[in-house]
């Protein structure tokens, strides 16, 4: 797990180092053991390393191969590796580390740019060919690992966040008004290739990018998400026992693939917990699992641990219980929201910051469970869309959106306000080939987009701003090919994730299995009130958010009058949406 970064001139001029090392600080926390970089010609990568893999300085980055004429820089983790060096070795390529990278390097040489479609695994990539002068860049299927990136007719820039493309010149900062209703209708998240800034873009999971010396670009899909059901049918039996099989593969893989340990972040709930079940299951004696707490508020505990006790009882892991105070959540939180690589409205972000700081201590590698209710139609609008009448957008909106497009016209100023974007966004996300039904084209579209942008983006970034490696087995490209042809039933049943509640049965504690649905807690934040209340009332009157001119002054006014009147359908609240918005455009100087 690293950070990456790079410049490509199309100008005939240098890269400007400077800008490579600026973009390096950025980058210094997700990749905290090492820092390299690289230039040939017009092209230059600067390269930030967590150690997880041959901890040698064989393993370092920028790697460059002389003899193949490929330098890389890489971030995540390849899990067939090992089988990929068997195939490359037999086919004549000789190794001089014994870590992924090396791996990527020769598969490219190999294979060219259909090599990401025999990568399993979390990866951004960035290959240059010293010889023919043209950089190569993918992201996984699972847009687990982030690439953003910017242009203008000086050339191309990329890095691991956003903050490091603004340590450089030329960004055009404006806001993207298409970004900004995706932004405030879809609980903050932005579908690639757009950021809620015009000058930065991010490339789409399951692609990859050409770019040719003389600038001409080529975009390709390299894998999708079929949802449609298999020719041969399975009973419920052999659909949960395949489940089992490849969950039981995909963790095994993510704790196999390391030098250093890995632990579980469980929070108490049914998909972590599960994960802790099947490491015991596969053999593994030192499981090391982290909880976090925070402080009750009347409505409301802020932990779980009676469930997480539970888990920890019956496996005997090696636990850490990690409490915050009230007064620690919010004092803290503009540190989260400065290690947000875009603005993430999820309430939990500073939960796992702080828990993130500790785990750091103890491990570099973690499993955690984001991916399940998506993948296994967890959330309960997932079922009220299924028994909807109407379009795919009308079904989808009304349990979804956090505003219609006539709030948004209240909210925005005028200048912000065109046509309905995200309801188109979302009518052809929905409407592409190869779903059965409606909630297939609903589970796929979260896995596939939305939750790239939400669930998955906030633990890369949370764990990152610490040097922590987040591992998801739920989003194995694998598991979620096999879940995505399962009949519903076995996904919306019993309140949802029928079939992973089939697996836990007997295997952790039922306690556990049968819990109402629990989100991550964070009471302090939840109830828009005292100290967070004066917080987001600050930033929404300060001068800086007057002179943005993002927002009616007269829709401000309205809900900090009454804010906990105004919840989104999901229950979230509008005033915070805006607050955080305006104050991450504040902590990044926009």
């Amino acid at each position: 797990m690293c950070g990456i970064c790079g410049e490509y001139r199309l100008d005939g001029s240098l890269p400007e180092l400077n800008n490579i090392q600026a973009m390096l600080t950025k980058l210094e926390k997700r990749g905290p053991d090492h820092s390299g970089t690289f230039s040939d010609g017009a092209l230059a990568f600067g390269h930030r390393r967590l150690s997880i893999l041959d901890l040698s300085e064989k393993g370092n980055q920028p790697m460059i191969d002389p003899q193949l004429s490929l330098a890389l820089v890489f971030n995540g983790t390849i899990y067939n590796h090992p089988e990929l060096r068997k195939t490359l070795e037999a086919k004549g390529h000789t190794f001089f580390s014994t870590g992924d990278t090396e791996v990527i390097l020769k598969a490219y040489a190999q294979w060219g740019r259909d090599c990401v479609k025999r990568f399993l695994g979390m990866f951004a990539i960035a290959i240059w060919d010293l010889k023919a002068k043209t950089l190569f860049l993918a992201r996984d299927r699972m847009g687990i690992k982030p690439l953003y990136y910017s242009q203008s007719k000086k050339g191309f820039r990329f890095a691991s966040n956003v903050q490091a493309l603004l340590e450089t010149d030329d960004i055009d900062t404006r806001i993207d008004p298409i970004a900004l209703h995706h932004q405030f209708t879809l609980h903050a998240v932005i579908p690639a290739p757009r950021t809620i800034l015009q000058g930065v873009r991010k490339l789409e999971p399951a692609h990859s990018l050409m770019i040719e010396a003389n600038g001409e670009q080529t975009l390709e899909r390299y894998w999708t998400l079929d949802a449609t059901r298999p020719e041969k049918e399975l009973s419920d039996g052999e659909w949960t026992e395949a489940i089992h099989e490849s969950l039981k593969t995909a963790v095994r893989r993510r704790n196999a693939i390391s030098d250093v340990p890995v632990g579980v972040l469980l929070s108490g709930g049914l998909d972590s917990s599960l994960l802790v079940g099947l490491l015991d299951e596969i053999g593994i004696e030192d499981i090391r699992t982290f909880t976090i707490g925070f402080d009750d508020q009347p409505e409301e505990k802020g932990n779980e641990y009676e469930f997480s006790d539970a888990v920890v009882e019956r496996f005997n892991t090696n636990h850490t219980k990690v409490h915050i105070p009230n007064e620690q959540t919010l004092t803290r939180l503009p540190e989260a929201i400065a290690n947000m690589s875009e603005p993430m409205f999820g309430q939990d972000a500073i939960g796992f910051y702080l828990l993130s700081e500790q785990v750091a201590k103890d491990v570099k590698v973690v499993q955690s469970g984001q991916g399940a209710d998506e993948v296994f139609g967890g959330y309960f609008w997932y079922n009220k869309m299924h028994e909807a009448k109407g379009s795919t957008v009308e079904r989808f909106r009304q349990f979804y959106f956090d505003r219609d497009h006539d709030e948004m016209a209240d909210m925005l100023m005028p200048d912000y306000i065109g046509r309905d974007y995200t309801a188109e966004t979302i009518k052809t996300l929905l409407e592409q080939p190869k779903a059965d039904r409606f909630i297939d084209q609903v589970l796929r579209a979260d896995t596939t987009t939305l939750i790239v942008d939400d669930p998955v983006k906030r633990v890369d970034n949370m764990t990152m701003a610490w040097g922590l490696e987040a591992r998801v087995p739920f989003l194995d490209h694998e598991l979620v090919e096999l879940a995505a042809k399962m009949p519903p039933h076995l996904k919306l049943q019993d309140g949802g994730k029928y079939v992973l509640k089939q697996i836990s049965r007997g295997l952790i504690p039922d306690s556990v299995i049968d819990r109402k649905k629990g989100y991550f807690p964070v009471p302090a934040l939840k109830f828009v009130r005292g100290e967070f209340l004066d917080f987001m009332r600050d930033i929404l009157n300060s001068q800086s958010c007057r002179e943005r001119g993002l927002y009616q002054r007269s829709y401000v006014e309205k809900l900090l009058k009454k804010p906990e009147d105004y919840l989104t359908r999901i229950q979230g609240s509008k005033l915070w949406h805006m607050a955080l918005l305006e104050h991450w455009l504040q902590i990044n100087k926009i």
